[in-house]
Order: C-alpha cells, then sequence, then structure tokens
C-alpha cells in the first residue's frame, strides 16, 4: 500500500473530503452514495497516476473522463455536463483510496458526524420538552429573563463537549424555540424580550465557541448563521423599540442590558467583526442618551488599558470610535483611527462612510474617505485571492461614490481607483476612455502590463483616431517580445505589428524616426534569418 504512487497526497484528499462534504446534507449524502456505487459495480476503468494526478474512466449511463487532482481538488475536471465536484470524480477517488486505505472506514468517519447531530437533536427536543412544562413567565423580570435564557442554554446546548460543529446548529435552533415560548403577550414587552434574548444568546454561544476550540472557519460552515441570525434579529428590534417611545417600565431592562451588550463585545476573542455590529447596532439605534454614551466610551477606554500585551484591542479601538462618532466628536475618533496601524481596521471604516452617506453629512464623510484611502493598500495585502481584493475595492467605490457625486469630488473617486489597482483596473479604464483622458488611460495599461494584443479593439481604434503616437510604445514593446521568441510564427506576428508601426508613423508625420528605428532593427537582428525573410516576404523591407 505504501508503495501506491501519491499516496501521501491521496490521504491529504481524504481529509480535504472528509472537511468538505458534509454528513447531513441530502445533496452530499446522494453524491457519496452514487460515487460509492460506481466504485463499488467496478465501472472505474483505466485509472493511471501521471504527473501527480490520477486519471480514469467512469462507465456511468454515458462514460466520463477524470482527471483527479489530489493537490488542488478544484483544478479537477470530468467530461460530464455537471460543475464542480461530482460522483464521477468521488468514483475514481474510492477507487485510488482503496489501494492506500479502507474506503469503509472513511465512509464510517465521515457519516459519524450526522448521526451524533442526529442524537443530539433528539436529546435536545426531549429536554426541550422537559423545560417547556414551565411555561411563560408570570410577568416581566429581567432577572427572571436571564435565568431561563443561561439555564436553557446550558441545558440545551452546551450541556457536553461535542466534537462536531454541526451539532451546535441542531440544537441551537432548538434552543431558540424553548425560548421564544416563553416571551411576553405584549408586543412592546415580547420585542425587549427578543432583544434581550438575542444579546444574551450571541454571549453564551461564542464563549461556548471558545470553550470547545473548534476553528473559526469550521464554525462559521457549520453555525456561523447562528450568529448572523441573531445580528438580524438584535438589528430589527432595535429599529422596533427606537421608533417608539419607551415607557419608564423599560429603564431598569435598559440599564441591564447595556451591561449585557458590554459583556458580549468582551466575552470571546474570535468574531470580531460580529461582537462590534451588535454593539453598534444597539449603541446606535437604542442606548441614545449622550451621557450613557460618555459613560460607555469611558469603560472602553478602562478596558483598552488593562488589555494584555497578546489580546487583540481591535474590537474594543472600533466600538470607542463608533461612540466618539455618534457623540460628534469626529476630530477624536480620527485620532484614535489614525493610530491604529492593524489593516483589520479598513472594513469597519466602510461602515462609518455609509453611516454619514446616508444622513449626507458630508463634511463628516470627507475625513473619513481620505484616511480610509491612506489605509487601503495595506488592507488589500493582506486579503488572501485576487478575488476578494477585486470585491472589496469594488465594495469601497461603491461606498464613496455618494459623496464623489453629491460634491464634484471626482478627484477623490479617481484617487481612490488608484489606491485600488490593478483589482479597480476594469472601473479605471472605462472612466478614463469615457472621459477621453486617452493619455493616461495608456499609462494604465502600462502599468498592469496589459499588451496590444489584449486591448478591446474598438478601444484601439478609437485611440489610433484621437492619439496614434499613445501606442507607439505599446507596438514596439510587443514586436520586440514576439522577435524575442525566435520562432517562425512569432516573427509573422511581429512583423504584422511592425507594419502597424509604421502606419502609425506615417499617420505622425514621423517617417524618419520609422526609417532610423527600422534601420536599427535591422542591424540588431542581421543573425536572425528567418526574421529578415518574414521582413522581405511582407514587404516591410
Amino acid at each position: 500500500m505504501e508503495s501506491f504512487p501519491g499516496s501521501e497526497k491521496v490521504q491529504e484528499l481524504a481529509d480535504e473530503l472528509q472537511d468538505l462534504l458534509i454528513a447531513h446534507s441530502s445533496e452530499d449524502a446522494r453524491m457519496v452514495q452514487s460515487g460509492m456505487m460506481l466504485f463499488r459495480q467496478g465501472l472505474v476503468t483505466q485509472l493511471r497516476y501521471e504527473g501527480g494526478e490520477f486519471y480514469a474512466t467512469v462507465q456511468d449511463v454515458t462514460p466520463a473522463k477524470v482527471r483527479l487532482d489530489p493537490e488542488f481538488l478544484g483544478l479537477s475536471e470530468c467530461s460530464c455536463p455537471g460543475e464542480g465536484l461530482c460522483r464521477h470524480q468521488l468514483a475514481v477517488f474510492f477507487a485510488v483510496y482503496s489501494k492506500v486505505g479502507s474506503v469503509s472506514d472513511w465512509l464510517a468517519e465521515w457519516r459519524e458526524p450526522a448521526r451524533e447531530t442526529r442524537s443530539a437533536a433528539v436529546m435536545g427536543l426531549q429536554m426541550a420538552k422537559d423545560l417547556m412544562k414551565a411555561g411563560r413567565l408570570p410577568k416581566p423580570d429581567y432577572d427572571k429573563w436571564l435565568q431561563l435564557f443561561e439555564s436553557s442554554f446550558d441545558t440545551l446546548v452546551g450541556g457536553k463537549k461535542y466534537t462536531n460543529p454541526y451539532v451546535i446548529s441542531e440544537l441551537f435552533g432548538i434552543y431558540q424555540r424553548r425560548v421564544m415560548a416563553s416571551a411576553p403577550m405584549e408586543q412592546e414587552w415580547r420585542q425587549l424580550y427578543g432583544l434581550v434574548a438575542a444579546v444574551v444568546s450571541f454571549r453564551k454561544l461564542a464563549v461556548l465557541t471558545d470553550e470547545l476550540g473548534f476553528a473559526e472557519e469550521a464554525v462559521r460552515r457549520a453555525y456561523g448563521h447562528c450568529f448572523h441570525n441573531l445580528l438580524d434579529d438584535a438589528d430589527d428590534l432595535s429599529g422596533k423599540i427606537s421608533a417608539q417611545a419607551l415607557p419608564f417600565a423599560f429603564d431598569a431592562f435598559i440599564e441591564r442590558l447595556k451591561d449585557e451588550v458590554f459583556a458580549a463585545l468582551t466575552c470571546s476573542a474570535g468574531f470580531v467583526q460580529e461582537r462590534v455590529y451588535l454593539h453598534r447596532v444597539l449603541w446606535t439605534e437604542v442606548f441614545r442618551k449622550k451621557e450613557w454614551r460618555q459613560e460607555e466610551a469611558l469603560r472602553i477606554g478602562t478596558r483598552l488599558k488593562d488589555l494584555d500585551d497578546e489580546e487583540n484591542p481591535l474590537a474594543l479601538e472600533v466600538t470607542m470610535i463608533h461612540l466618539y462618532f455618534l457623540l460628534d466628536n469626529d476630530e477624536l475618533a480620527l485620532k484614535l483611527a489614525g493610530r491604529i496601524d492593524d489593516p483589520a481596521l479598513v472594513p469597519f471604516m466602510i461602515y462609518w462612510i455609509d453611516f454619514f452617506t446616508v444622513a449626507k453629512a458630508w463634511r463628516r464623510v470627507g475625513p473619513v474617505i481620505d484616511m480610509f484611502l491612506s489605509k487601503l493598500k495595506g488592507y488589500l495585502e493582506r486579503l488572501a485571492s485576487y478575488h476578494s481584493r477585486s470585491a472589496f475595492v469594488r465594495t469601497a467605490l461603491r461606498a464613496i461614490s455618494g459623496y464623489c457625486t453629491e460634491n464634484g469630488r471626482f478627484e477623490v473617486f479617481e484617487r481612490a481607483m488608484l489606491s485600488g489597482l490593478p483589482y479597480s483596473y476594469a472601473d479605471y479604464e472605462y472612466l478614463l476612455f469615457e472621459r477621453g483622458d486617452y493619455a493616461r488611460w495608456a499609462e494604465l495599461q502600462a502599468f498592469v502590463g496589459m499588451e496590444y494584443a489584449d486591448l478591446p479593439k474598438e478601444r484601439v481604434k478609437m485611440v489610433e483616431k484621437e492619439r496614434p503616437d499613445l501606442l507607439l510604445g505599446m507596438l514596439h514593446q510587443v514586436a520586440q517580445k514576439e522577435i524575442d521568441a525566435k520562432n517562425r510564427s512569432s516573427y509573422r506576428l511581429a512583423v504584422r505589428h511592425l507594419k502597424k508601426l509604421r502606419t502609425l508613423y506615417k499617420k505622425l508625420k514621423r517617417v524618419d524616426d520609422w526609417e532610423y528605428f527600422l534601420d536599427g532593427l535591422m542591424e540588431r537582428t542581421k543573425r536572425l534569418r528567418a526574421f529578415h525573410e518574414e521582413c522581405q516576404r511582407s514587404k516591410l523591407i
């Protein structure tokens, strides 16, 4: 078994598929079952290992040709019409894995999380029935609400050390149904009850996540939606509560809720954006008194001073900046933001740009945009992929477009595009061309390494008509590149570019410059007989 080619990579692929395929997903389960049947029936043929990849034919209804890349699964291919991972690729995987390990053991291990999830869900439903016997709380009481949320969560969700993160999603849904079954009947109290439940549940779920030790990426896949659903609930309920005059009976609950929101902000080291979002929503919508916000800023400042060296201060810093903005102390907010070196601050700045834009507070948004653009490149460098960088640049351009349009600050928009290059290339190229700034357009092509042959033909025709001189450098460069390739087909391409150059030089009435260049080129390439033959055949010389 050990001598099987690529065995180490096959084992890594097996582990990757364990994480990628979700056992309780009906779609994934069907695909695994289909792939297993094709393998068990001996329909994987012509299996071979070549160049670090596995090739095989799967005799399905229509034979499928499969190329399985064990190192980069996403680069694998199948001739079937499906997209992405398919049953034929899994069949080939099983055929390959059978050479280095037990397919039955792999399947049993893969199915184990689904069994654990189902058994946990059954157990959770039974416990929820027992808890439901308590019925509704007789009257609004913050301490009793808190006791209900804490005890129900600990009983239904935090009862044991689960090894499968997908279990949490099932149990959390049961917990939420239990909690809402005890909600007050009166609409205004029901809304406040739901808001307190969302904040407490967020804190409990974050703390449990830390205790279980799951990787944040695994948590986001398995039950990240639970966090986001809680944030959506908090956002929706905060808006409804803030839209009405709060009864005096709410005062004591609001005071306690402020402490609960601070506890949710500081309860964990992970999920920074989510913790900041929760704090920001409530302090923007619900806790509106100036003295409250001043007290919260002082409390966060004190907590910042008490942080250990290894603790990340970003969540606290971002919430403090937001409080300063809410207090109309933009100078202090920007001063604090300017001192933060962590590029992770940049996405949060998008919110403040949108916040001021919606309010049409143009005087306030301008300095935020200036600071945002000064930090943009540092943030883009830390993003993992070209796609994520391009997506963020598009988001940034959308965010600042309102300010630039309303205030005629198009130079700011152009500065944003320059800061976002090369990821803003498409937008910037369009802007320059529509504006008729062909010189900057040509500079942009050179900056991003765009070659003459790759440029849209209609663009080239327009530039040739308006500013033919701008194409000279591109044509010189691409012609020399083809000559340097030193083969007959590239020489033909080089001659085509040179003839185009000759036309442009004539159009610009610079025939002497053309002849001087061509004489020098012929001298430098006199040993390239095939190139000279192509020049003569095309009547370039």
